[in-house]
């Protein structure tokens, strides 16, 4: 028997803002940051439960402080007891009926539980020797429905639908896992649509995303409709009529600015529009998605519990839903959140932008083509080209497509000489930084 001995947490800021990598319309100056978690135990063989929750600089430190909140929680606890039965564990958290009073399932505190249920499964991978991706992938169908938390969703997804869903394509599981292994599963970049960038920039990023397989790149927009004209019009000849291209605008506009603002974005034939107005307004979302069909609406890296997402489908608001691998409570909540896509017939195509995102997200998306969609059609992982030296495993993207990763844990353990670089604010590296978006 071991317990947990340490809950560690640290808040990791990198500046970002001095090159403007992640500027949109929304956030002009944002500096990649993760509020982190380890969880130690007293294990013979040593490991540790890495993961963190992603924030953009200023409010990290209210986000490291939500997660050191459950120390006393965890401190002593079994750590068998909580790996063997994840969905209790899950319940066990989410359900504390002070720290629900907080939320109740969204903000910071729901965000901090997902952060240790995270760092959980990153601890259950470990001891059994195989990347997250796989451990879930390898799941009996009742295993893996027993993971979510039913309530709020049952009158569309019950336990008996999961099983379904699940068994229909428990016989196939091996030949879509051999595909995996030989070709990866799809990206596309948003590397060259950050709105901070130049003409220039823009035009060059673009054609790398080509010569480098990418299978659709993303554009920013939402500041001035004018720079959004010229900047897709740039993207659009040097990408060719027929290459699909995103916009996000980043819940920039209200319902009656996001019909028109697409209108006049409408000759540029564009792949889908993420995140056209606020990310709580599902009938905004859904009076969108009519009025620009057939142009889809995709949204979702907001998301704060799969109650909403469960809405945004029921409302037929979104054609493409885009899960976080650290918004909701983990990796349970995320999988309620598939098992609901696929129950609806709407692919997933997660978000990736920051610090860690691309190392997290592509585990779920791999399990996600063995396990439950059982499809890579028209699903695609978000790549940008930030920050991957700073972890253990970094992302690997070959001609366009993600590769799987081979090591033990769940993709979220960041470098300790990266930890205490940008320990915020007395790491070294923000000794001698001017980053623009942090004080």
């Amino acid at each position: 028997m071991s317990t947990i001995t340490g809950v560690i947490t640290s808040d990791i800021r990198f500046p970002t803002s001095t090159s403007l990598d992640g500027s949109d319309a929304m956030n002009s100056d944002p500096d990649y940051s993760a509020a982190y978690i380890v969880l130690r135990t007293d294990a013979p063989d040593g490991l540790e439960g890495h993961a963190f929750v992603f924030t953009i600089g200023r409010g990290n430190d209210v986000q490291t402080a939500a997660i050191a909140a459950l120390r006393d929680h965890l401190l002593g606890c079994n750590v068998e007891e909580l790996l063997d039965d994840m969905g209790a564990t899950w319940r066990w958290l989410v359900h504390d009926s002070q720290l629900r009073w907080l939320g109740p399932e969204k903000g910071v505190m729901h965000m901090a539980i997902g952060a240790a249920i995270n760092a959980l499964w990153d601890l259950k991978a470990k001891h059994a020797g195989v990347p997250l991706w796989k451990l879930l992938a390898d799941m009996t169908p009742e295993q893996i429905a027993d993971l979510v938390d039913y309530r709020y969703i049952s009158d569309e997804l019950s336990r008996d639908d999961a099983v379904r869903i699940l068994q229909a394509k428990l016989a196939t599981r091996a030949e879509r896992e051999a595909v995996l292994r030989r070709d990866g599963y799809p990206a596309y970049t948003t590397t060259p649509g950050w709105l901070g960038y130049d003409d220039a920039k823009l035009a060059r990023l673009c054609a790398e995303a080509l010569d480098e397989g990418f299978g659709q790149i993303k554009l920013k927009v939402g500041a001035d409709v004018d720079d959004d004209i010229r900047r897709l019009r740039i993207a659009r000849e040097v990408c060719g009529p027929d290459f699909p291209i995103a916009i996000d605008a980043n819940q920039r506009w209200d319902v009656p600015a996001a019909i028109e603002w697409i209108g006049r974005l409408a000759p540029f034939s564009v792949a889908w529009v993420e995140e056209p107005t606020s990310p709580d307004d599902i009938l905004g979302h859904a009076t969108i998605a009519r009025a620009i069909a057939p142009t889809r609406v995709a949204t979702g890296e907001h998301g704060a519990n799969r109650v909403l997402f469960k809405q945004l489908l029921q409302a037929r608001a979104i054609g493409v839903l885009q899960i976080d691998a650290v918004r909701v409570a983990g990796v349970n909540e995320n999988i309620a959140i598939l098992l609901l896509a696929a129950r609806f017939g709407v692919p997933v195509c997660p978000h990736a932008v920051g610090v860690g995102l691309c190392e997290a997200v592509q585990h779920l998306s791999m399990f996600d083509y063995i396990a439950v969609s059982g499809s890579m059609e028209g699903r695609m992982i978000e790549y940008v080209d930030h920050l991957h030296e700073h972890f253990v495993e970094p992302v690997r993207i070959k001609r366009g497509a993600y590769r799987v990763p081979e090591q033990p844990g769940s993709g979220q353990h960041m470098l300790s000489e990266s930890r205490a670089s940008f320990h915020f604010p007395g790491g070294p590296e923000w000794a001698t930084a001017d980053a623009g978006g942090t004080p």
